[in-house]
C-alpha cells in the first residue's frame, strides 16, 4: 500500500472519531456530526489505529524530503493516538465533551468559503444530547483534576449562553432550531449537574509519557531532564537579561513598573482597529525591505470585531483572536478578531496598548507570523504538513506540528528586531519579557508532568517569578495540565530555529522562506533535511 493511500486512510479514520476537527479542517462529510463516544469507541479506534501502525511500518523511508517527512508524520501521529487512548483518554476528560460540544457548533458559525450549510447545524445541535449522555457513562465517579471540572462548568455556561442567545444573532440561525436547542440546553444542564460528585485527581502525566511526546511528537533529540535543565538555563539568562535592559533604560523603575507603563501608550477607542491595520502594513513592509521572509500578501487578513454572536462566550472558551483556516476552505483570506471595547473602558483600552498590539497580535499572529506560516504550509509538499496547524476545538490538529508553529511565531517576534527602528526600546524589553515567559512556560510544563510540582506551585511561579497576569493565571495553568508537552513546544521550537538558521546559514530570506515551506512539521526533522542540502 502506498504512502499516499495510507495518508489518506488516516485522515479518514481521524476525521471519523473527530468530526469536529475535520471541520475546522475543511474534510467535508463530517459537518453534521459530533465524536462517536459510545464504550466501544474507544477500542474501535485503538483497534483501527494499530493496522494502520502495522500498515505505516512496512513502508521504506522515502527517496524525497516530502516523502521522508510524510511518512515521520503518519508514523508520529498514529503512535501518539494510539498512547493517548492508552495512557490519556480523552474519553475520561470533561473538558473534551464540553470542548467539542462548543466548538461542534461554533466551527459551523465562522466564516467559510463556501459558507457552511444550514442542516449541519441542526444536525449537531441534535446529537449534543447522545453525545453528552455517552459522556455520563465514560465519566461516572471517575477521579478527575479538580481544575478540570471547574474548566468543564465554565465551558458549560458558555455552552447555555451560544444556545440562549448566540446562536439567536447568526445568519444560519432559523425556528427550525428551536426543539433541537431546547433538547441540547437540558442535556447540557444535566451534564454541568453530574460534575459536581467526581474525586480529585493528580493531573500530571508522568515523566515517561512526557519523554515519548517530547520524541516521537516533537521529534526532539532529547527527554524531560535535558528540556528542563535548558529551560532552567535559559529562564535564568532571560531573567538576568531583562533585569540588566530595564537598568539601562531607566534605572528608576524596575521591569514590571516600566512594563506595566507601556499599557499607558494605546490608541483611542475609534483608533483601537486602524491601529491594528496600520501595524499589520508596516510589519510586511518591514519585512520585506529588510529582507528577511516573505509575507503571504497573496492571503488576506482582515481584522474586525468581533462577532456579537461570539462575545458573551468567547472569554470561557478557546475562542482564539485568529484561527488558522480550514486547509480545505481556505478562501483567500482569514478574520482576526479585535475584542470589543467592555467596562471600564481604560482597562480596554490598556489591553490595547501598542506594544502588544505590534508584537502579540500583529507579528506573532499576523503578518509574518501564523498567518504566514499557515499559508506556506497549505502549499506543503506534505499533506498532513499541511493540515497539522489547524485550530480545532481545544489546541493544533496534529501535536507534532507545534514546534514549527509556535517556535516560528514566537521567533518572528524576535526577527523584526533586524528591521531597523520597528521596535522601540522599551518594546524590546517585552520582548524579553515574552522569551522569559516562553521558557518558564515550558520550564513549569516539565515539572508539573514529571511531578516536581504541583498546579499551586506553578501558579505561584507565574505570579511570582514571571509577572504573570493574576487573571491569566488559571486558566493558563489548567490547560498545562490537560495538555503535556504543549507549552514547552514554544521555547523549544523557537530555540531549534535559531540554532537552525545559525547552523545553515546564508541570506534571511531565503532561509525563512525554505524553512515555512516545509509545513507544520517538527523544526528538528526539517532541519535533518535543510543539512541533507
Amino acid at each position: 500500500m502506498s504512502l499516499a493511500v495510507l495518508v489518506e486512510q488516516f485522515l479518514r479514520l481521524h476525521a471519523e472519531f473527530h468530526p469536529v476537527d475535520a471541520t475546522f479542517m475543511g474534510l467535508d462529510g463530517h459537518d453534521g456530526r459530533l465524536p462517536p463516544a459510545d464504550t466501544e469507541a474507544l477500542e474501535r479506534e485503538h483497534s483501527m489505529l494499530s493496522r494502520l501502525a502495522q500498515e505505516a511500518g512496512r513502508l521504506p523511508a522515502g527517496s524525497s524530503s516530502a516523502e521522508r517527512l510524510e511518512l515521520k508524520m503518519l508514523r508520529a501521529q498514529v503512535h501518539v493516538a494510539i498512547r493517548e487512548l492508552q495512557h490519556r483518554p480523552r474519553f475520561h476528560n470533561p473538558t473534551w465533551y464540553t470542548g467539542e460540544t462548543a466548538f461542534g457548533i461554533i466551527s459551523l458559525l465562522l466564516p467559510s468559503d463556501p459558507p457552511r450549510h444550514p442542516d449541519s447545524l441542526r444536525q449537531r445541535l441534535e446529537a449534543i444530547p447522545g453525545f453528552l449522555a455517552s459522556a455520563q457513562s465514560w465519566l461516572g465517579q471517575r477521579a478527575i483534576p479538580r481544575d478540570w471540572v471547574r474548566r468543564a462548568r465554565l465551558e458549560c455556561g458558555a455552552i447555555v449562553r451560544l444556545l440562549e442567545q448566540g446562536l439567536r444573532l447568526h445568519p444560519l440561525w432559523s425556528e427550525a432550531l428551536e426543539p433541537p436547542i431546547r433538547s441540547a440546553l437540558a442535556s447540557v444542564r444535566q451534564f454541568t449537574a453530574n460534575l459536581e460528585h467526581h474525586p480529585e485527581a493528580n493531573p500530571a502525566s508522568g515523566e515517561e509519557y512526557l519523554e515519548f511526546l517530547m520524541r516521537e511528537a516533537h521529534g526532539l533529540p532529547f527527554g524531560p531532564q535535558e528540556a528542563e535543565r535548558l529551560a532552567l538555563e535559559g529562564f535564568e539568562q532571560y531573567q538576568s537579561e531583562l533585569e540588566a535592559m530595564a537598568a539601562r533604560l531607566d534605572a528608576s523603575r524596575g521591569w514590571r513598573e516600566q512594563l506595566a507603563a507601556l499599557e499607558n501608550q494605546h490608541p483611542p477607542l475609534e483608533g483601537v482597529i486602524p491601529t491594528y491595520e496600520f501595524w499589520n502594513q508596516q510589519a510586511l513592509e518591514a519585512a520585506e525591505a529588510a529582507g528577511l521572509v516573505t509575507p503571504a500578501r497573496e492571503y488576506g487578513l482582515t481584522f474586525q470585531t468581533l462577532p456579537e454572536w461570539a462575545r458573551s462566550l468567547a472569554g470561557d472558551l478557546y475562542f482564539l483572536f485568529y484561527r488558522s483556516p480550514p486547509a480545505g476552505r481556505a478562501g483567500s483570506g482569514s478574520p482576526y478578531w479585535v475584542f470589543p471595547p467592555a467596562d471600564p473602558l481604560e482597562a480596554y483600552l490598556r489591553g490595547q496598548n501598542l506594544a502588544s498590539i505590534k508584537i502579540t497580535h500583529v507579528v506573532h499572529h499576523g503578518s509574518i507570523g501564523h498567518h504566514t506560516q499557515n499559508a506556506r504550509a497549505r502549499a506543503s509538499g506534505v499533506r498532513l504538513g499541511q493540515l497539522a496547524g489547524t485550530d480545532c476545538a481545544s489546541g493544533i490538529a496534529f501535536l507534532s506540528g507545534g514546534t514549527m508553529i509556535e517556535g516560528w511565531a514566537c521567533y518572528v517576534q524576535d526577527l523584526m528586531k533586524e528591521a531597523e527602528g520597528f521596535y522601540t526600546p522599551q518594546e524590546q524589553l517585552m520582548l524579553k519579557h515574552a522569551e522569559l515567559r516562553n521558557a518558564a512556560m515550558g520550564l513549569a510544563d516539565i515539572r508539573l508532568h514529571r511531578g516536581t510540582w504541583g498546579l499551586e506551585q506553578v501558579r505561584r511561579f507565574y505570579l511570582e517569578a514571571v509577572g504573570m497576569a493574576e487573571g491569566r493565571v488559571w486558566a493558563e495553568t489548567t490547560r498545562n495540565s490537560i495538555y503535556p508537552a504543549t507549552r514547552l513546544m514554544y521555547w523549544l521550537g523557537t530555540q531549534a530555529i535559531r540554532q537552525l538558521r545559525q547552523a545553515v546559514g546564508g541570506e534571511p530570506r531565503a532561509f525563512h522562506d525554505r524553512l515555512l515551506s516545509f509545513g507544520s512539521l517538527p523544526v528538528g526533522w526539517v532541519a535533518e533535511e535543510l543539512h541533507r542540502g
